[in-house]
């Protein structure tokens, strides 16, 4: 599988009640834990002051990590995606 950095940027739709966001927030917990049991979701992180979120995701490639990683969070209808497929790099210390 691939790696993909995913940035995500969630906003919420004027007028949704907290009760709704409490639940779909509730589930995303949920289906990110699952996502990271199945190895499609690596890390996740939050930059200092802001609410956007990104992420080391893994699919066969953009298509496949759309249709059935990302387009299955509950919070979708409320993300914006940027994706940038991933190499790996001769210097990675990590390697």
């Amino acid at each position: 599988m691939r790696e993909f950095l995913v940035e995500i940027v969630t906003t919420i739709p004027e007028g949704t009640s907290q009760e709704e966001v409490d639940r779909r927030r509730a589930a995303e917990a949920v289906r990110a834990r699952e996502l990271a049991a199945q190895g499609r979701l690596s890390r996740l992180w939050r930059p200092v002051g802001e609410k956007r979120s990104l992420g080391i995701w893994r699919g066969e490639d953009e298509g496949e990590l759309h249709a059935n990683v990302l387009d299955t969070l509950p919070l979708r209808p409320w993300m914006a995606f940027a994706v940038t497929p991933l190499e790996a790099h001769p210097n990675d210390p990590g390697a």
